[in-house]
């Protein structure tokens, strides 16, 4: 595994990154620039429809990058040797948080596809609740998480 990372390092470490830069810029995206526009539709049906149609499409776009950020970090932890190193315990608690910011995702998506559910059964108030703690909390945990993970990604690479 080390000669395939020296080999495609610069690759690797381009796929990580891109990854990283669209599932965080991309919740950035939706929390601050998107979710206040949402709550300006007066209707309240609609602007949970549109709230859990923006949500699928931002899925969509960032399940991808999260594999490929989950499996371009065990290429590079292997590659690097950081598991035997000196800095093991930086590399596992920043892919422990991209770990746990992966499962916090998951979570969003049952949540918002329950939403949708509920919202086909004309369950408004099931809906909301379910809606409004991925916008008002799991998002915003996700986006400190990742922004972290980032620093000590950062961190990592000035020490190689």
């Amino acid at each position: 595994m080390a000669e395939f990372f020296s080999e495609y390092k610069t690759y690797i470490v381009f796929l990580h990154v891109l990854s990283a830069v669209v599932w965080v810029g991309g919740m950035i995206a939706m929390r601050y620039a998107a979710h206040p526009s949402f709550l300006q539709i007066e209707s309240p049906a609609h602007r949970l429809e549109r709230i859990a149609h923006a949500l699928k499409g931002l899925f969509a776009i960032v399940v991808p990058f999260v594999v490929i950020l989950l499996v371009t970090a065990v290429i590079m932890i292997i590659g690097l040797g950081l598991s035997k190193s000196e800095f093991s315990m930086i590399s596992h608690a920043k892919e422990g948080i991209w770990s746990v910011m992966a499962i916090n995702l998951f979570v969003m998506i049952t949540r918002r596809n329950r939403a949708v559910r509920l919202l086909n059964e004309g369950n408004m108030v099931g809906a909301k609740f379910s809606l409004e703690l991925i916008g008002k909390y799991m998002v915003p945990v996700n986006i400190v998480l990742g922004i972290v993970a980032i620093f000590l990604g950062v961190t990592l690479s000035n020490l190689f």
